[in-house]
């Protein structure tokens, strides 16, 4: 299952959810080569990597998927993270870039469920990243300018769950992943 949404659109919040409420979805840990911020630690939020060992990585093939998402801070899926989520016999879960979910829903097309989480609007979601508090101004000016080019790529998605009412967007996502793990 591949959740992927414009930063600030909760898609964490929902995939966070997600991940308490059904023990058969296994979190796959995405790399980066940006820095922590606040209380994130190496391994459970991401996998923090220096830009030369990502760019080894790259080299070496050890990416089902990767993006420069901003100058010079790549994120990228792990083979090996995958890997072990299957081996653990559980569906896997990406919380992930847009760019980076409509890659992976390409490569493993009809056995992947793609969701694009909206946002109710421009403004909402600028607030939404003020209240985080973990960036500048213009950080949170440059993720807005990216989020309408994301919000483009929503039709290439299997699904868009419109996130205006957290409650009522965390019921649907339910019932989603409920139904994908039927199949």
């Amino acid at each position: 299952m591949i959740f992927s949404a414009p930063s600030g659109a909760g898609k964490s919040t929902i995939v966070k959810h997600l991940m308490g409420k059904f023990p058969w979805m296994g979190f796959s840990v995405s790399a980066t080569s940006r820095p922590p911020r606040g209380e994130e630690k190496d391994g459970k939020e991401y996998y923090f990597l220096t830009s030369a060992e990502f760019s080894e990585l790259i080299e070496k093939g050890a990416f089902v998927e990767y993006e420069e998402v901003y100058p010079g801070r790549y994120y990228g899926t792990l083979k090996s993270e995958v890997e072990r989520i299957w081996g653990h016999g559980k569906i896997v879960v990406f919380d992930i870039d847009v760019k980076g979910g409509v890659n992976l829903k390409e490569k493993y097309g009809a056995d992947a469920l793609a969701i694009f989480i909206m946002p109710p609007n421009v403004e909402t979601l600028r607030e939404r990243l003020l209240k985080r508090g973990t960036e500048s101004p213009d950080a949170i000016e440059t993720r807005i300018a990216r989020a309408a080019e994301e919000i483009g790529y929503s039709n290439l998605f299997d699904i868009v769950l419109v996130n205006d009412d957290l409650q009522e967007c965390l019921n649907k996502a339910e019932a989603i992943a409920g139904e994908f793990y039927k199949k």
